[in-house]
């Protein structure tokens, strides 16, 4: 089955990456201030590639933000995490922009989600307005930047699908950021991948010194190896303007002048983009917090991206033969920089061998694997893995020590904890949650089955059974009980759960719904007058907080407004 879906999408990946017809000065852009990157197409992140660019908003949200092109808004999507309030426009060329992390909608956008809310009486909403109900014209205001969502900071990002629906490069239809700046590299790593080969007389991966040279190139001490080697950089690119480092455009390989691999970020599937973690050096970047990219293909790695794989992007050294390896790093303007990496073949003495992992859990990828360990059972679905890996796994009471977060995981996989032993009065209380660095546990979905409880993960770690039975705290920040606040605009509200965190909430005015926003990352609930639902002078408001578990809180506060 997976080499069939190899098949496939290495079949689509050659349809992507053909020439297409872009069309020309379609697109405006969304922004009428200077275009100023913090993320661009393509740039690896957690678990995914970024699908648009990152626009900085010099610091601050309210930025208007314009119709790129004529089309009518097709979807809208509020949510406290990802894209948080964003914005889908269909085009009628086939292509459609997307904008996210907003801070308001604009106009007649803004009265139909907001009407829509209050009839569902939830924040949290997605709609798929009919193709005439919001139609746009090229530069109508269409909303505000923000900072909502998964949002590190005010910016807007910005996307440009296909017909298909699949990111592509909004810089190939002409979005201009100026870039006079060579690709910066950090590292050049080496890997033997053959039975026997090695480099420098290692069986593991090796990191190359590189001497710098006056024309910004880089040259690598001369390596001694022998059988089949891949290797892997970590680079990233800066624009004029901004420090951020982003991605690479475009990495080519050649061995002895022979092109060998080429990965080029102008368009990806989201079906695709978590292979990413196949694509990179998963262990070492969570051992060191530094992305390198691994330029050949492994098993299980269908990536589109990855244009052209000779010998799947390897080299082999034989004895006796001296060769030249080069990368190429190259940003979308052109500038580049090439690292070249002299080859001496030689068979040497191993003083590294290759590092022996075995445990007693050897998982097969190609299958299900079930596992149970004390009162934990693991059940790990084929092709979860990208390839058999041995896993440690183990248990200390109700705690599960499932491996370390070094093995990417492409699917979910289960945990479930045999919680018959609890008294029946504390089951309801009852999680899993994975543990964070400071050894404290993360709320995991958990799902609960007679005594059983079960949560499904893509990430290894060490998992706990933990019991919540605070319930959250609420605090008002702008007023106080029996307070006038005519002035007001808002009402806001500090809402916290620091055990299972905040799963709910709700707030009525005088008994009526009331639209709140919840900002998690600031731990506020915040409501607008302008929403007009205040019409009365003594006024009553009640905000019920609910956390994961089912804990709750009650806030109730009388506050007084003159009526105009």
């Amino acid at each position: 089955m997976m080499k069939k879906l190899l098949g496939l999408l290495l079949i689509c990946g050659a349809q992507l990456t053909a020439q297409e017809d872009l069309p020309e000065n379609y697109f405006r852009n969304p922004l009428d201030i200077p275009l100023i990157l913090s993320g661009n197409f393509g740039e690896l992140r957690s678990n995914h590639f970024h699908s648009g660019l990152d626009i900085k908003t010099q610091q601050r949200t309210g930025v208007p933000i314009y119709a790129p092109a004529d089309g009518y808004v097709k979807r809208i999507k509020v949510g406290h995490y990802g894209y948080g309030k964003a914005l889908y426009i269909q085009h009628s060329t086939g292509y459609s922009t997307v904008f996210a992390h907003l801070d308001a909608y604009a106009g007649k956008i803004q009265d139909y989600v907001k009407k829509k809310q209050y009839q569902k009486e939830s924040y949290e909403i997605e709609l798929f307005p009919e193709p005439t109900a919001l139609t746009v014209n090229k530069g109508d205001l269409i909303g505000y930047t923000g900072n909502s969502g998964s949002s590190g900071g005010p910016h807007l990002h910005y996307e440009i699908r296909d017909a298909g629906s699949r990111p592509m490069n909004p810089m190939l239809f002409g979005v201009e950021i100026p870039d006079t700046k060579k690709p910066l590299i950090n590292t050049v790593f080496a890997y033997p991948t053959g039975e026997n080969a090695h480099v420098n007389g290692s069986q593991n991966r090796t990191k190359l010194r590189l001497i710098r040279q006056k024309d910004g190139s880089y040259r690598a001490e001369s390596v001694t190896a022998l059988g089949q080697i891949g290797f892997g950089v970590s680079t990233y690119d800066q624009q004029n303007g901004a420090s951020n480092k982003n991605g690479a455009y475009q990495i080519i390989t050649t061995f002895n002048g022979e092109e060998k691999f080429k990965v080029l970020f102008n368009k990806f599937s989201f079906s695709e983009t978590r292979y990413m973690n196949r694509y990179l050096d998963y262990e070492y970047f969570k051992r060191n917090k530094s992305r390198v990219q691994k330029l050949f293909r492994e098993s299980n790695n269908p990536l589109s991206v990855i244009v052209k794989d000779l010998d799947n992007g390897l080299i082999d050294v034989e004895d006796g033969f001296s060769s030249v390896y080069t990368i190429e790093v190259i940003d979308f303007k052109g500038n580049s920089v090439v690292i070249t990496v002299p080859i001496k073949g030689k068979s040497t003495a191993i003083t590294d061998k290759k590092k022996d992992n075995s445990t007693n859990d050897y998982i097969y990828s190609a299958q299900g694997n079930s596992i149970t360990k004390g009162k934990f059972g693991v059940y790990i679905p084929a092709e979860s893995l990208y390839e058999d890996t041995y896993l440690n796994i183990k248990t200390m009471g109700d705690t599960l020590h499932l491996h370390e977060d070094v093995v990417p995981i492409h699917k979910n996989i289960t945990i479930s904890y045999d919680a018959s032993g609890y008294k029946k009065e504390d089951f309801s209380k009852l999680y899993i949650g994975r543990l964070n660095y400071r050894g404290q546990p993360y709320y995991n979905t958990t799902y609960k089955n007679g005594s059983k409880l079960s949560t499904r993960t893509k990430t290894f770690g060490s998992y706990v059974i933990a019991m919540d039975t605070v319930p959250p705290t609420v605090q008002p920040v702008n007023f106080a009980n029996d307070q006038w606040i005519s002035k007001n605009k808002t009402l806001t509200l500090k809402i916290e759960d620091d055990t299972s965190g905040i799963g709910s909430y709700r707030a009525t005015i005088n008994g009526k719904f009331i639209l709140t926003e919840y900002d998690y990352k600031k731990d506020v609930l915040v409501y607008n007058f302008d929403d007009g639902i205040v019409d009365e002078t003594e006024n009553n408001l009640k905000v019920i907080v609910v956390d994961n578990v089912g804990n709750s809180t009650t806030f109730e506060a009388t506050f007084f407004r003159k009526q105009l």
